[in-house]
């Protein structure tokens, strides 16, 4: 089969199925041929009568666009029939009236027009506005032409009376209305693909064919008065006509309105009457529920009389007290509450009667029959119950003992600590806060704060485990607990950081006595997972007389002062005075102020000459990292260094020290190669220190000291490797110098570096050696090039000292390992030549020479002996030598 123009099917759409897709997407082939037909045999019909009425005269065109003007204008304004569907169209009389006067021609043109305007305002498709008027047309024409055959064989045979008309018109006007019900019908069976039924005819001919009947009627009526007496009366009976179809229309919507109202009405009395009873049975229902509610209600109710008597209570109410009901009613309800809880109840009840509240929740405590206190939640309104004769209140009351408990644990939670079950910083902060208040408020009453700090926990962590640590803080709690006077506090603010607040204070003394009692309770051995241990305490103290306002800033002093205590030799307490602020703000002033010299590049360097004792000649210099302070002035290593490890800057300086003295030493050793070229291979400096038997310029070496933050950064290795290709220096002539502190408390995490950098050719010297503890195992194993005595012992060194066997040991103790000695510190000629004569191979001090600025040491670079240059800078005061601390 094939495919409906128009159709999904259709392979290539032109302008024809675009217009059938667009008018009529839901007609078969079926439907659509048969539209198409009774579409153009309509034109047809519509053509020929307009064509036939063209040779009448002027006055029958006039009656004829006459009475098809006002079939369409009828058309527009249907007469809407009372208590149906259907509505009746007065054009239909004016059309069998044009029928009757002047043939088919004229009726069929008044039918298209009524029936093109009934479907424009009853339909919004095009395919009904078309098909609807050609119908007619069709109908008109073939119902027409049967009508004047058939009274033109009446009139000829005699029998044409009135009567007659009449009887031809109405049967007309059914076989008018069939036509018209088939030709419309055939279009939605054909487009159903269904047979035509019967029941399509009988199902909708009621009304429509009574009103095609009595418009027939009508019709043929006038058309006997216009027979007898002539156009003018039926011209004056018309007007008439359309009055009376007006009175209808009028009569028949005011029919509708008094329907439409009357039902309205009816509707709103059945709804009132359904809701008053709907309403009455919600209330019986409400009640009910309500009592059932009240009865088996889990909460604990009450009904209850303005002052508070019981009316009635629920069993919930009576097991929550642990007692009958009957025993609870006419009982004032605070006489189970207990007493100090009874007068807030009592002032709720007050507030209810006299109207200033119209309910309340407390939470309050009742007595249960066994003694105990319950926690309930209460909550109290007004009550008015159906068919009683007052208002009453309804009591509801929940236990929440559980809930308190559960809440009392997160508070204990929230500002206690969780091992020792001290009060934490929040609490501590929070107590402090009070006593700083009534400090201000009551003149006299002081206090102080003691802030402590384990000076050894950190090694019980790492050596037994932080289960003993927790072990270990436990017992330092309890301890210190048992020092204080009942009214002090203590607190542990966090790991091994304890506050105590000592309150109501007559005397500063008293603070200190406290102080001095908790050193020596510290002082006994604590037993910690099998092993005994000893421990001591760094204590600041602040007293209240320094006017705090804040908690903050009592714990910031007495934290000051537990550093002060800590600083000079722990095991001891501190109390704070305002010179500490002081110190504290230079402090936080140099960090950053060396923050912005590093970042600015304004650290400088001096270098310190080393010579070799024996021939006294120039073998290298030690960088030693300046800085002037722009307001201050020059600053001690010794100052700001501390700073810059504490503030992790230590990375970055040791970084520009190496950039920096590489590059430097690199600009002096290309100066004695030049100088070496110039004088001649062969030639050798009067001093012999430009060049060495085998014609070669001698490598100096740079030394440069590094910390214990650079010998455990993992890219140590590779910021030394740098430094040297950065500068082109090699790595022989590069020595870094460890403090024997340092080097043997990181020894496992450092030797992995250690033993790179040696591959890699750089020298190693253990710095301070004498004042730590290294064993001879750990010294014969490490990559150690160079052992440097602390001046400490060359600064004593007098012959058959102490000191002068000691410096003699460590010289043998070299020389035995291959390593060579240098001696710092060296000031006097005695020094000097006791140290030559021990063997000792390399020093350095204000003897030979003091650290100097780039300038003048390149003037060494001459080749003279020390002893041989003209001017020696003197020795220092022992102020100034302390002055020169290395970079550690």
């Amino acid at each position: 089969m094939s495919p409906t123009p128009g159709s999904a099917d259709d392979p290539a759409p032109g302008p024809w199925r675009r217009l059938h897709r667009a008018l009529m997407p839901d007609y078969n082939r079926k439907a659509t041929a048969y539209w198409w037909v009774v579409v153009c045999l309509g034109v047809a019909a519509v053509v020929g009568s307009a064509m036939s009425l063209a040779g009448e005269p002027t006055q029958v065109i006039v009656q004829v666009a006459v009475g098809v003007a006002v079939a369409m204008l009828a058309g527009i304004f249907p007469v809407r029939v009372p208590h149906s569907r259907n509505s009746y169209a007065a054009g239909e009389i004016f059309i069998f009236l044009l029928l009757l006067m002047h043939g088919p021609a004229a009726a069929t043109l008044a039918a298209a027009g009524e029936a093109a305007v009934g479907s424009m305002r009853t339909s919004k498709r095009w395919t009904s506005r078309i098909i609807s008027p050609a119908v007619a047309a069709l109908a008109m024409l073939g119902s027409g032409a049967l009508l004047q055959a058939t009274l033109g064989a009446l009139n000829a045979s005699g029998l044409g009376n009135a009567g007659v008309v009449v009887v031809v018109a109405m049967v007309f006007a059914m076989s008018y209305f069939v036509t018209i019900t088939l030709l419309l019908t055939a279009v939605l069976r054909l487009k159903r693909d269904e047979p035509f039924q019967l029941s399509d005819l009988f199902g909708v001919f009621g009304w429509v064919g009574i009103a095609y009947a009595a418009s027939a009627t009508v019709s043929a009526l006038l058309f006997l008065v216009y027979k007898q007496t002539g156009i003018g009366v039926l011209m004056g009976l018309l007007p008439l006509l359309a009055m009376l179809l007006a009175t209808l229309h009028y009569f028949f919507r005011q029919q509708e309105s008094t329907e439409v109202a009357r039902l309205a009405g009816a509707e709103a009395a059945e709804r009132e009457a359904a809701n008053a009873a709907r309403h009455m049975r919600e209330l019986e229902a409400s009640e009910r529920r309500f009592h059932s509610a009240f009865t088996h209600a889990s909460i604990g109710m009450a009904l209850l009389n303005f002052d508070g008597r019981v009316l009635q209570a629920n069993p919930a109410l009576a097991g929550l007290l642990g007692l009958q009901r009957e025993a609870l009613v006419q009982r004032p309800v605070q006489d189970f509450v207990v007493a100090e809880d009874r007068a807030k109840l009592a002032e709720q009840f007050s507030a209810i009667t006299r109207e200033v509240t119209e309910g309340f929740a407390l939470q309050l405590r009742c007595r249960h029959r066994d003694g105990s206190e319950v926690w309930v939640a209460s909550h109290c309104s007004f009550f008015s119950e159906p068919g009683a004769s007052s208002p009453c209140l309804i009591l509801q009351v929940q236990d929440i003992s559980a809930r308190r408990k559960a809440e009392q644990d997160l508070h204990h939670l929230a500002f206690h600590d969780s091992l020792t079950g001290l009060p934490n910083r929040r609490r501590f902060h929070e107590l402090l806060a009070v006593a700083v208040q009534r400090a201000q408020e009551v003149p006299g009453d002081e206090f102080a704060v003691m802030f402590l700090d384990f000076d050894r926990f950190k090694l019980i962590n790492d050596s037994l485990g932080h289960d003993a640590g927790d072990a270990f803080l436990v017992q330092v709690s309890r301890r210190i607990q048992d020092s204080l006077r009942p009214g002090d506090v203590v607190a542990r603010l966090g790991g091994d950081e304890f506050a105590v607040l000592a309150q109501r204070l007559s005397a500063e003394a008293q603070a200190v006595m406290l102080a001095e009692r908790m050193m020596e309770m510290l002082k006994r051995p604590f037993h910690v997972a099998g092993t005994e241990l000893m421990t001591s305490a760094s204590i600041g103290i602040t007293f209240s007389k320094f006017g705090y306002t804040s908690p903050e800033h009592v714990l910031r002093d007495a934290d000051t002062a537990m550093y002060k205590a800590k600083g000079s030799g722990k095991a001891r307490y501190a109390l704070f005075d305002t010179s500490l602020h002081t110190e504290v703000a230079q402090r936080l002033r140099l960090e950053g102020d060396l923050r912005h010299a590093i970042e600015a590049g304004t650290l400088t360097l001096a270098y310190q000459p080393i010579v070799a004792l024996a021939s006294g000649r120039l073998t290298g210099f030690e960088a030693l990292v300046r800085w002037k302070h722009p307001a201050d002035g020059t600053i001690a290593p010794g100052t700001f260094l501390p700073i810059a490890e504490e503030a992790g800057m230590m990375v970055r300086i040791t970084d520009f020290v190496l950039h920096c003295a590489c590059h430097q030493l690199r600009q002096w050793q290309d100066e004695l190669d030049r100088q070496q070229q110039v004088q001649g291979a062969a030639a050798a400096s009067p001093s012999g220190i430009a060049a060495t038997p085998g014609g070669a310029a001698r490598l100096l070496t740079m030394s440069v000291n590094v910390s214990g933050h650079d010998l455990a950064h993992p890219a140590f290795v590779a910021r030394v490797s740098r430094a040297l290709i950065e500068s082109g220096l090699q790595a022989c002539q590069l020595t870094l110098e460890l403090t024997e502190n340092i080097l043997m408390s990181r020894l496992e995490g450092a030797l992995g570096a250690l033993r790179e950098l040696r591959t890699l050719g750089v020298g190693l010297a253990v710095d301070d050696f004498g004042t730590g503890y290294s064993s001879l195992s750990h010294l014969a194993t490490l990559p150690i090039d160079t052992l440097k005595i602390d001046r400490s012992f060359v600064a004593r060194l007098k012959v058959g000292s102490r000191e002068a066997a000691v410096v003699r040991s460590i010289i043998l103790l070299g020389s035995s390992l291959g390593k060579s000695v240098l001696a710092e510190g060296i000031e006097t000629e005695s020094q000097f030549g006791q140290l030559n004569e021990m063997g000792c191979d390399l020093g350095q001090g204000f003897l030979l020479a003091p650290p100097l600025t780039a300038e003048q040491a390149e003037a060494l670079l001459g080749g003279a002996s020390w002893r041989e240059r003209p001017s020696r800078a003197p020795a220092p005061a022992p102020s100034e030598i302390d002055a020169q601390t290395m970079l550690h």
